[in-house]
C-alpha cells in the first residue's frame, strides 16, 4: 500500500507530466484563461488518461506483446486514446453544450495531447504491474489536472494586474508557467 501511494505522490508532484517533463503544454496554455475551462479539461484529461492507461496496458500485454506486434504500439495506443477521447467528445456535446463550447478546439486536441500518450508509454517502460499502471495513469491526470488548475488561478489574477504591454496574454502566461515548474521542481528529490 506504501508503495502505490509513494508512486502517486512521485507522479503527481515529484514527476508532474506537466511541469517536470513538459507533456502536455498545448492545452496547458490553451485552456487555462479561465476556471471553469480549465476544470473541464482536467476532468476530461483524467478520465481520458485513466482509461487510456489501463487499456493500453492491457493491449499490450494481451494482444502485441504475446504476439510479437510491439512494433504496432504507437498505432494500437493512437487508436485507443482516439477512441476514448470521441466518447468524451460525444459526452460533453450531448451533456454540458456551454463546457463542450468552452473547450473549443482543445477537447479533440486529446487525442494528440502528448501527456496522454506520454503516460501510456511510461507504464509500459516502467514495466508496471496493471494496478501500479492504473494508479500512475490516475495520478499523473491528477498533477495534470492540479497543475492547469493552479495555472488557471494564476492567469484570472494577472487579468487583474497592470501588466507591460510586451509581456501581455501569451508572453506572460509562458513567465507564469516557468515560474510554476521552478516551484514544481522543488519537490524532487522528496520521494
Amino acid at each position: 500500500m506504501g508503495d502505490y501511494l509513494l508512486l502517486g505522490i512521485s507522479c503527481i508532484f515529484v514527476n508532474n507530466i506537466l511541469l517536470m517533463q513538459y507533456l502536455g503544454n498545448c492545452p496547458f496554455l490553451g485552456v487555462s484563461k479561465k476556471m471553469e475551462t480549465a476544470v473541464g479539461m482536467a476532468m476530461a484529461v483524467i478520465f481520458v488518461l485513466v482509461m487510456a492507461g489501463t487499456i493500453t496496458w492491457v493491449t499490450e500485454h494481451l494482444l502485441l506483446r504475446p504476439f510479437g506486434f510491439e512494433f504496432l504500439r504507437t498505432l494500437a495506443f493512437i487508436l485507443v486514446i482516439a477512441s476514448l477521447v470521441q466518447f468524451v467528445e460525444m459526452f460533453l456535446k450531448k451533456s454540458i453544450p456551454a463546457l463542450y463550447a468552452g473547450l473549443g478546439i482543445f477537447l479533440p486536441l486529446i487525442t494528440t495531447n502528448c501527456a496522454v500518450m506520454g503516460v501510456c508509454l511510461i507504464n509500459i517502460k516502467e514495466e508496471y504491474s496493471f494496478l501500479q499502471a492504473l494508479v500512475a495513469s490516475f495520478s499523473y491526470a491528477v498533477g495534470f489536472g492540479l497543475a492547469l488548475v493552479l495555472f488557471a488561478g494564476v492567469r484570472e489574477r494577472i487579468l487583474l494586474a497592470r501588466v507591460p504591454k510586451p509581456l501581455q496574454d501569451t508572453s506572460i502566461g509562458l513567465v507564469g508557467a516557468g515560474l510554476m515548474s521552478l516551484a514544481f521542481f522543488a519537490f524532487k528529490g522528496m520521494v
